[in-house]
């Protein structure tokens, strides 16, 4: 399969880009700037911003599946910059899916969409645990629209007569090889010899539903 990477020059990204490789796909990534690293994978790279709703149409033809990775984190920038990076960016995804009749979409989430840091959690899953109604940082905020608008294009018809299938992943730490520094900063996290051994791992493809997967790396 033809498969597209959103932010595939990051640490995930890159992660998903050598597993897809090991599985015999063709990987493309989308990110804004060029990356040394997947140029030394083999990795075709379309660069834009996914805000740019021309650059995500053009990123996205003659693929296949998508793994939409990218989004903006953390606590610093504008509300604007969050909305562009993680709605708008999502919605050109979804948009560009549909008009190129590309079938799978995998969507990075996060558990921050169903949790305000007020209601315990343990024991939940993702049918149990509501989403939270209000989040007081624009990440949490955004990341749960765009989740939102990707369970619900489940099943709606793209170009060709197809259908697209899509998933919403929520990993809660993810860490592996090159990542030294979170490592051996926590006590309870395994040695960077242990790190090297444990790889965030890419399994064959299932079919997805619309729901929703909280899943720890």
């Amino acid at each position: 399969m033809k498969i597209l990477v959103t932010g595939g020059a990051g640490f995930l990204g890159q992660a998903i880009c050598r597993g897809l490789l090991a599985q015999g796909h063709m990987v493309i990534s989308t990110q804004r700037r060029r990356s040394i690293d997947l140029d030394a994978m083999g990795v075709e790279q379309r660069l834009g911003d996914l805000a740019d709703a021309a650059h995500v149409q053009r990123a996205l033809e003659g693929v296949d599946a998508v793994f939409h990775n990218a989004a903006k984190a953390g606590h610093w920038g504008s509300e604007q910059s969050y909305i562009d990076a993680n709605v708008t960016g999502t919605m050109n995804v979804l948009a560009a899916c549909r008009a190129h009749g590309i079938t799978r979409l995998v969507y990075t989430s996060t558990p921050s969409v169903a949790h305000n840091g007020r209601v315990p959690c343990e024991g939940g899953n993702e049918i149990s645990m509501p989403y939270a109604p209000a989040f007081k940082a624009p990440y949490p905020r955004t990341k749960q629209i765009a989740e939102k608008a990707v369970l619900a294009a489940n099943g709606s018809a793209v170009a060709g007569g197809g259908t697209l299938s899509t998933v919403a992943l929520r990993p809660r730490l993810i860490w592996g090889p090159a990542t030294p520094t979170c490592c051996r900063a926590s006590s309870s996290a395994p040695a960077p010899d242990a790190c090297a051994s444990s790889p965030v791992a890419i399994t064959a493809w299932t079919r997805p539903t619309s729901t929703t997967r909280p899943t720890r790396t």
